[in-house]
């Protein structure tokens, strides 16, 4: 299979139609092997409009809607990054000249990305998803969905640092940016999307009489 060909068709028919105009990021998606980031057998879907597993439930996004997300982060050259849950948007992040940590709660994950996250440059951190590593982030995303909002992750931001996070309390669900400021944080909601929960943030349902 011809994966430079198929990187170019993920950009063309998934990318740039859906008003991801930032030149830097299209050019990022072009360059990193979005099939490095996923089983051998499991390669030649990489560019398909599918989510593939990664391992231990982990999937890759819709590059259409991590495309919308990377984008209305605003990323900037030499920001920290931090990326919970999603090995290949931490090497796009890199790949545009970000430095970049990538957080797994699942060493299984970096079994079969790792070695694509180290050539990209991405240190990797194996920790709960409920506390970041860290702190001072100027940007933390996530390929994975949360029902609700993540407090833990926003305190780890730096005053002015965004995060991105789908939101998911339902069936559907909500890309949302936050920004934390001196005042508390904004909340913007972008665009529908619906990826799989992160099931170690999803609390437990409480039944009641």
């Amino acid at each position: 299979m011809d994966y430079a060909a198929a990187r170019k068709v993920m950009v063309d028919s998934q990318v740039r139609v859906n008003d991801v105009t930032d030149r830097a990021l299209q050019a990022a998606m072009l360059a990193v092997p979005r099939e490095a980031f996923v089983p051998a057998e499991r390669a030649y879907a990489a560019y398909a409009e599918v989510e593939v597993e990664i391992a231990a439930g982990r999937k890759l996004m819709l590059a259409r809607d991590l495309s919308k997300v990377l984008q209305n982060l605003d990323a900037r050259e030499n920001e920290t990054a931090l990326v919970i849950a999603g090995p290949y948007a931490a090497a796009v992040l890199a790949r545009m000249g970000l430095k970049v940590t990538a957080q797994e709660s699942d060493a299984a994950v970096f079994e079969v990305c790792g070695g694509a996250l180290a050539d990209a440059g991405v240190e990797t951190v194996v920790a709960p998803l409920s506390q970041p590593t860290g702190e001072g982030w100027d940007i933390i995303v996530s390929e994975g969905a949360v029902a609700v909002r993540p407090e833990s992750w926003i305190a780890a931001l730096r005053m002015g640092g965004r995060l991105i996070v789908v939101e998911r309390p339902g069936p559907a669900g909500k890309a949302v940016l936050y920004v934390r400021g001196e005042r508390g944080v904004s909340r913007r909601e972008l665009f529908d999307a619906h990826p799989d929960l992160l099931s170690e943030l999803t609390p437990e349902p409480v039944f009641a009489l």
